[in-house]
């Protein structure tokens, strides 16, 4: 079977190496020309872990991760709301881990290149469309650099791993929109001393007011003891226009919503202030459509259900699907029957999860807590409400996407 790949993103990678476990041959097309460490951190959860463990890559993630001990939230004074463990600390079989996305990225291509054989990985190669008939597709590129038209590529089926600006989405969704309420965020990086355990997950405040996620992503990066610390900061506005993505962002765009948030465990304007990098970004996505499945050709990823980036949650389920599609490729002779089988596991749950993300995700904890104090300063948490029922909405949060503990072992979670 021929299988055009598009895309060497985390879903396309992570898609090939599924394929080659099943020992099914594909080759892969990446816009990059060379692929390079970019960008900031990423989370990988427990069912994320459980997939790349499978791909032979977790003792190569665990060398260059920090893996996270908890998860805390506070209000936007800094008041702690709520605290769980995460990870091999929760129960789980697997870590959950905070990592640079370029090393990650980093390593699924290594790993690739080692399993595939640098003659399935093509990069340079930026997808402007696809056609098929019968008995196959073809696919159109250009080169990523000169622009120039390269040779058609004709295969059985084609993937779109092309992120959420997928030119094969759009070839069969051309009017499509994405999806902006008008949250803006600035994602950055600084060098910092430990903060709370130095392997806590934090969020603290809400989009209304202001919301920062902070999380290291690499420990010891000097001699003086310090990590880089990973953080997002979230606004929403009614009249914002969007970020541009393909821009750096400045602080001064929104360092002063943060500008009171010196907290005894940690002064938020140092962290924005001593940032290394900082991007700007739109929180986006895109409404789920009825259909993945074309034919012979398929989405995944984000190309196939792009969503906020709230939860951790976008890498784990274009791993899930890239094992899915590899596993119903082997097992049907018709690859257009096993694209259709993909589809039916697939679009719905991730669709559940896209709603999710929108309306009640993981910082839901803070907006609840926040709603009951009215927005401000509160003596305890549990003169508000219990920890006991903070905590369901976390597992309720972690059922939906499918990385509940029951959902990973099979057992119910410790008392």
């Amino acid at each position: 079977m021929n299988i055009a790949v598009i895309g060497g993103g985390i879903a396309g990678l992570g898609f090939a190496l599924a394929l080659k476990r099943k020992g099914l041959a594909c080759d892969v097309y990446e816009s990059v020309p060379e692929v390079k460490e970019l960008g900031v951190g990423i989370t990988l959860l427990p069912h994320a872990m459980r997939e790349l463990a499978a791909l032979g890559v977790q003792d190569k993630l665990e060398a260059v991760a920090i893996e996270n001990l908890e998860s805390v939230f506070f209000n936007r004074y800094g008041q702690f709301i709520y605290s769980e463990p995460r990870g091999r600390h929760a129960g789980y079989p697997l870590p959950e881990l905070g990592i640079h996305r370029g090393k990650l990225h980093r390593i699924l291509f290594e790993e690739a290149l080692a399993q595939l054989g640098p003659q399935h990985i093509h990069t340079g190669y930026r997808c402007v469309g696809v056609e098929q008939d019968e008995s196959g597709a073809t696919v159109h590129f250009v080169d990523t650099t000169t622009g120039a038209q390269r040779s058609a590529v004709r295969a059985d089926i084609v993937v779109a791993c092309d992120g959420i600006n997928s030119a094969i989405r759009k070839h069969f969704y051309p009017d499509e929109k994405m999806a902006f309420a008008g949250i803006n965020t600035w994602r950055g990086v600084t060098r910092h001393k430990p903060i709370l355990t130095g392997k806590s997950y934090m969020r603290v405040g809400t989009i209304d007011t202001g919301k920062m996620v902070i999380y290291p992503i690499v420990d010891n990066i000097d001699a003086d003891g310090n990590q880089l610390i990973n953080w997002m900061a979230e606004i929403q506005g009614e009249a914002d226009a969007m970020n541009d993505w393909n821009q750096s962002g400045s602080a001064r765009d929104f360092a002063d919503i943060f500008k009171d948030w010196c907290f005894p465990w940690l002064d938020v304007p140092a962290l924005i202030a001593n940032a290394d990098q900082i991007l700007e970004y739109p929180m986006v996505d895109k409404d789920p459509v009825p259909q993945w499945t074309f034919g012979r050709v398929t989405f995944m990823g984000d190309a196939a259900h792009p969503m906020y980036p709230r939860g951790s949650n976008g890498s784990a389920q274009a791993l899930i699907d890239g094992r899915t599609l590899a596993e119903q490729l082997a097992q049907n002779p018709d690859p257009v029957a096993a694209l259709q089988s993909y589809e039916k596991l697939r679009l719905a749950p991730t669709a559940k999860i896209v709603e999710t993300n929108r309306t009640v995700p993981p910082d839901f904890i803070i907006m609840k807590a926040n709603e009951l104090s009215g927005g401000k300063p509160f003596n305890h948490i549990d003169e508000l409400i219990s920890q006991d029922e903070l905590r369901k909405i976390s597992e309720n949060y972690a059922r939906i996407a499918g990385f509940s503990r029951e959902a990973l072992t099979g057992t119910a979670r410790p008392a």
